[in-house]
């Protein structure tokens, strides 16, 4: 008999249960007034505590008098769980982002760059940005991240993770700094130690690129990493440059020679031998000023031929002046030498000519305006602003004609 009642109890006991779960279900719909969830959950409560600690005591299941009076706060207690477990468990991407703190703008810009997250699995999603939080990362640093690399969520960061944030760690000196790199290079954290950071980062140090040098160099070159390739053409060019280790622009040089295309390299030194540079001159230049390197090889030939054509001055003229080549030539360099003409012709001072033309050349835009055009009077001022601002919008011609060709990444 006794085993007859125990097997009856535990039957009620689990529709007991049965009855709870529903009960629950029920006062998550909207529909249902707050005073009949009141009734609900009070009845509930009396009921399930009162015959809990009774088929208990009968059962055996514990030693503790039953409780025959409801708790006040049980339905806020049983409700608490429920949004916890929605919070950890979000239905779509979208929950997972609001509830890891993006607002609605930012979780729009993350799946506007990166659709194909509406497809991704949920845990693994949660776990990469539970990794990113670990790290240190904002809301805002995530917009960054997935804005530079889009497909940064679907790689395996996973994989070797501590034993790679340990070693970058150590590299950059602190979490900070690292931050910051991984905000530049969000790949960082999924290049494989062993096989690529480690060889590239004891490259450098080979070539005398060490500490704070070889941290600026990864902070401002991101490709440094998956496209660093020196060979015997590239370290006889670095040598020809007759940079020395203790130069603060050897950093420079080595590594724009190393993420550089060889070919790349060989085309931007042939189009300034084509202006009558010698090879050592040219190799000079690229010691003096290794930027030269990443400019175009379009943009080199424009403003070259804008100085020997239109102001009358050398080819061997940038050698010391690097900063030619560097400014744009429709917004600075024409504009500033067509006022200079300008300001000539009227005979005002302070004039622009002879070496003062380098100097107002490299100035900014707020101190050439003030130094050459706000000094005369109102009416002067006008007129020479008029002509400066003409000249600035005048256009470059057939540039819709250009044909754009694309060779892959120059570096």
């Amino acid at each position: 008999m006794a085993i007859c009642l125990q097997s009856r109890t535990r039957t009620l006991l689990s529709s007991l249960l049965f009855t709870e779960k529903w009960f629950g279900m029920l006062l998550n719909q909207d529909h249902l007034a707050p005073k009949a969830k009141h009734f609900i959950v009070g009845d509930l409560a009396l009921t399930t505590y009162g015959l809990r600690a009774s088929f208990s005591t009968c059962l055996g299941l514990t030693n503790k008098p039953p409780v025959m009076n409801a708790p006040s706060n049980i339905s806020s207690e049983k409700n608490k769980p429920n949004q916890d477990q929605y919070q950890l468990s979000p239905k779509n991407c979208q929950d997972l982002f609001k509830a890891w703190g993006c607002n609605t703008q930012e979780t729009s810009k993350i799946l506007e760059r990166m659709p194909s997250l509406h497809k991704a699995k949920l845990d693994k999603l949660q776990s990469k940005l539970q990794i990113l939080r670990d790290l240190g990362f904002s809301p805002s640093d995530l917009v960054k991240i997935i804005s530079c690399r889009p497909r940064f969520l679907n790689c395996r960061i996973n994989n070797g993770l501590d034993e790679r944030v340990g070693y970058l760690q150590h590299l950059f000196g602190s979490k900070e700094i690292l931050q910051k790199a991984i905000l530049r290079n969000p790949s960082v954290l999924t290049y494989d130690l062993k096989k690529m950071i480690v060889p590239i980062v004891e490259l450098y140090q080979s070539m005398g690129i060490t500490g704070q040098d070889l941290t600026l160099m990864l902070i401002s070159r991101p490709t440094i990493i998956p496209r660093t390739s020196l060979n015997a053409e590239k370290l006889e060019y670095i040598r020809k440059t007759g940079i020395s280790k203790d130069s603060k622009m050897y950093k420079y040089v080595v590594t724009l020679m190393a993420i550089s295309r060889i070919e790349t390299i060989r085309e931007k030194i042939t189009n300034l031998e084509r202006f009558g540079f010698l090879e050592d001159e040219v190799f000079r230049l690229l010691g003096q000023s290794p930027l030269v390197l990443t400019l175009s090889v379009d943009k080199v030939q424009r403003n070259m031929t804008f100085i020997v054509a239109s102001m009358k001055q050398p080819a061997r003229i940038v050698l010391d002046y690097p900063f030619l080549l560097y400014k744009n030539l429709e917004t600075a360099l024409k504009p500033r030498v067509i006022l200079a003409a300008k300001i000539d012709d009227m005979r005002l001072y302070p004039s622009i000519n002879g070496p003062k033309l380098f100097t107002a050349l490299r100035m900014t835009e707020q101190r050439f305006v003030k130094v050459f055009i706000g000094c005369h009077p109102p009416e002067i001022a006008n007129e020479l602003m008029k002509c400066y601002a003409d000249a600035k919008h005048v256009k470059r011609l057939a540039v819709k004609a250009k044909k754009v060709l694309h060779k892959g990444f120059p570096f």
